[in-house]
């Protein structure tokens, strides 16, 4: 019996998402800087600043309302044709640092400048915006350029403390660290004989079983 109650789900790939992965769950509800294009009825209560019960439509004297909203919400609400609402850069996918990453993307604390830098990201390509291309060539060669780095550091730090060098990390450098140091700790096993004996897959044992079920009598 499986003594692990659960089976964590790979986040989904690029601008796609996993809706079972814990990963994309928490990155659903990052925060967007959003501006409206059109009247909110009784939902005053999202802007903070003011105590109205509407937010207002924006007018050719009056640009909206300017506000953040989960990514969830901004997705489900952004429309091309049907303006509803606007989304804003975060400010580090911004031409600024978008110089910062292209001049040395290991020196950014990428945690700290959020969690989900990847993701988040590549879910911002869903919005109509002329920066993407540009986006989308920061993120790449920021994951190249801190790429080999990381795993480098994963194959060099055998059973010794590593919060130092994943602290700086984002979600998917973590996720490929703790792969990387998995690897190595298989292999060192497998190098001093400790390694366990090679078992079927389950599901070659069940396709097994299956064959043999469906064989007559």
């Amino acid at each position: 019996m499986d003594t692990q109650s659960y089976l964590p789900l790979q986040p989904g790939v690029g601008m796609e998402e996993n809706f079972l992965s814990l990963d994309d769950i928490l990155l659903s509800h990052e925060k967007l800087p959003i501006r409206t294009e059109c009247s909110f009825p009784r939902l005053g209560y999202l802007e903070k600043s003011t105590d109205a019960q509407d937010i207002p439509e924006s007018t050719y004297l009056s640009q909206g309302t300017k506000m953040e909203l989960p990514l969830w919400l901004s997705k489900g609400l952004y429309e091309k044709k049907r303006r509803v609402l606007s989304v804003e850069l975060p400010k580090v996918y911004r031409e600024g640092w978008r110089t910062v990453f292209n001049a040395d993307p290991n020196v950014v604390d990428l945690h700290k400048m959020g969690p989900y830098y990847y993701g988040l990201g590549s879910q911002m390509l869903h919005f109509d915006s002329p920066e993407n291309p540009e986006i989308a060539q920061t993120l790449l060669q920021t994951f190249i350029g801190r790429f080999r780095r990381n795993m480098d550091s994963s194959q060099n730090a055998y059973n010794e403390d590593t919060s130092a060098l994943v602290e700086r990390l984002d979600c998917l450098e973590k996720a490929l660290f703790t792969s990387g140091q998995s690897g190595l700790n298989g292999f060192q096993s497998w190098e001093k004989g400790r390694a366990s004996q090679l078992t079927a897959s389950s599901l070659v044992l069940n396709y097994r079983k299956r064959k043999m079920a469906d064989v007559p009598p």
